[in-house]
């Protein structure tokens, strides 16, 4: 989870107007390799908790500063590409299954 995490913090950008965003599939690819590495028999609840905790952790919390600097009224954490993050995430746990 936590090399997700560093992952998905350094992909993750701030976007003016909008949130944080990320490239969809780096995460849960990421996510799936490691667990295949860490436990092949546990391969899919591991890439599924560890991926979507990452990019939540990675893209989102640490983050937090880096909206408060954008300056906008608003903004989204878990905005499309944190939430296609996770989403992809869960659906190549379930293939790995």
């Amino acid at each position: 989870m936590a090399t997700v995490a560093v992952i998905a913090r350094a992909i993750s950008r701030p976007i003016l107007d909008i949130g944080i965003g990320m490239p969809t599939l780096i995460a849960p690819i990421a996510a799936a390799l490691i667990a295949t590495m860490l436990d092949p028999e546990q391969r899919a609840p591991l890439a599924y908790i560890g991926g979507t905790l990452g990019v939540l952790i990675g893209a989102d919390l640490l983050r937090l500063n880096d909206i408060f600097k954008l300056g906008s009224p608003f903004a989204a954490i878990g905005g499309a590409g944190t939430f296609e993050g996770v989403y992809v995430t869960g659906l190549l746990a379930v293939l790995l299954a």
